[in-house]
């Protein structure tokens, strides 16, 4: 098997959650060509299955990711998927995607990994886990996102010394930043993100999913302005003709838990 055609994403069903796992352990994880289109495309599956509702993803060994495979670059080959290049870095960080994505980070996120982080919705932290943006040291920037993503997501300066540095930041800092949503044994990863997955998908998929959307797209609007109201009116609207939305109120009336079809 060469490395072109080599499987580097296993893809595994958990309930309604999908779990993809980045499988390239001696090179850390790190993002080739095969990295980005299989993962892009197991998203792409992940988002066209009814029956799937939340997504996981992780990574081989100790790292998450540990960026671009500059080998694979360096040596001329490309680390993007010439089929879809909408997509971004690995697959992922412009793979506009309405159903909920938590980073399982088992180990440590440099560069491309963190900026993975960073597009996904949630975070679970390993305890040992560093993430970080070192890309000003090698006379690059962060260019997969990283500059457009993480002063919204922390104190701006705060991301100013994270990029202006380069420096790592802890499992702890990345807590306390809010760049994670929890931090637990590096033993207990995936298993704490799948958990923080299922409590999502207990929810009404089509909800979440509109949820998501609109915090989405109102992210760069004040809450005041008309044409934000005016989404926030579609979305209800557009839940009000769903199955689901009979069933929630129903099951609250007899008392009984919810069965979500999501339609």
């Amino acid at each position: 098997m060469t490395e072109q055609t080599e499987e580097v994403v296993r893809a595994e069903r958990r309930g309604h959650t999908t779990v993809l796992t980045i499988d390239r352990p001696k090179a850390r994880n790190a993002v080739n060509r095969d990295v980005t289109v299989q993962l892009g495309n197991a998203l792409a599956d992940f988002a066209a299955d009814s029956d799937q509702w939340v997504c996981v993803i992780t990574g081989t060994g100790e790292a998450f990711c540990a960026g671009a495979d500059l080998k694979a670059i360096a040596t001329g080959q490309g680390i993007d998927d010439p089929e879809h290049p909408e997509r971004g870095f690995a697959g992922v960080v412009q793979h506009v995607i309405d159903k909920p994505i938590i980073a399982a980070v088992n180990g440590f996120a440099l560069g491309g990994g963190t900026e993975i982080v960073l597009a996904c919705d949630l975070a679970v932290v390993a305890e040992s886990a560093t993430l970080g943006l070192p890309e000003v040291k090698r006379g690059l920037i962060a260019g997969a996102g990283g500059l457009l993503r993480l002063h919204k997501q922390v104190p701006p300066k705060i991301a100013s010394e994270l990029v202006l540095t380069g420096r790592p930041m802890t499992s702890a800092e990345a807590l306390q930043w809010g760049i994670a949503n929890r931090v637990v044994a590096d033993d207990q990863v995936v298993d704490a993100a799948v958990e923080l997955a299922e409590a999502i998908a207990k929810n009404a998929p089509l909800a979440v999913q509109a949820s998501k959307r609109l915090m989405r797209e109102s992210a760069a609007e004040s809450d005041w302005a008309e044409p934000i109201w005016q989404r926030n009116a579609e979305e209800f609207i557009g839940l009000a003709g769903t199955e689901d939305f009979l069933e929630g109120p129903m099951a609250f009336a007899q008392k009984r838990d919810p069965v979500w079809k999501g339609r």
